[in-house]
């Protein structure tokens, strides 16, 4: 088996190559533990706002300070910021949230070439496999923050927003950051999705453009304190 094939290559392969006896079983013994890892690290981290972006964003571009701008917004709002942890915008992010003290989080996947933490997480955890790194940046968070990226930041989006609309998780706002860089999207959702009905307009309306990092962090503190008061009171005494 060649040394580059990586975790989910393996997992996902249909070609048998790697079948040992009880391979199966010790794989599926990682992934738990994989995740049990993830779990105890992640305890303590509080609410949270998971950003994606272009990981080869030099830190001169506007988006970089962007997305500085935008974590530290929401990390003095009281939320950790979680990223991929690797450079670009997922760099620009955690810096923001370093900037204001708030908690750093980098989420890293190994790859065939490999990639170093930036410098600015505070708390990291590797993975092996994508699906469970993915279940983590959906865990933890109180909202999404989609900034300008390529196909990882694709992913993640409409990831969300799936599970947002089958009812799989909890509704938390996702935010477009950067409106030049998403009309040609949005539009395109308006114009071919919803026009002919692929998608329901309330598919539409979960999503938030939004360019002012004071205006996001606003409108995930406003979903988290109702979120939270919805949760205490359906905890409360019941009447007997």
């Amino acid at each position: 088996m060649p040394a580059s094939r990586t975790s989910d290559e393996r997992l996902l392969s249909g070609l048998g190559l790697d079948r040992l006896p009880h391979g199966e079983a010790r794989r599926i013994r990682r992934i738990d533990d994989e995740m049990a890892r993830a779990f105890e690290v992640l305890r303590d981290v509080g609410p949270a706002v998971s950003f994606f972006g272009a990981s080869r964003t030099p830190r001169r571009h506007p988006d970089y300070e962007l997305a500085r701008s935008i974590a530290a917004a929401v990390g003095r709002a009281g939320f950790a910021v979680i990223t991929g942890g690797g450079p670009g915008l997922m760099e620009a992010a955690n810096r923001g949230a370093r900037d204001v003290g708030a908690p750093s989080v980098g989420l890293q996947i190994a790859l065939p070439h490999p990639q170093r933490a930036n410098r600015y997480v505070d708390v990291q955890v590797r993975f092996d496999h994508f699906f469970v790194r993915k279940l983590m940046f959906v865990r933890y968070a109180s909202a999404f923050v989609a900034l300008p990226g390529g196909l990882g930041t694709l992913d993640e989006l409409f990831e969300a927003l799936t599970l947002l609309e089958t009812g799989k998780i909890h509704h938390f706002p996702v935010i477009l950051a950067g409106s030049v860089f998403w009309k040609g999207l949005t539009e395109w959702v308006h114009e071919r999705l919803v026009l002919e009905r692929t998608i329901s307009t309330r598919s539409v309306r979960l999503l938030h453009v939004l360019d002012d990092p004071d205006d996001i962090a606003a409108v995930v503190t406003r979903h988290h304190e109702r979120r939270a008061a919805t949760a205490h009171r359906s905890s409360g005494p019941r009447r007997a």
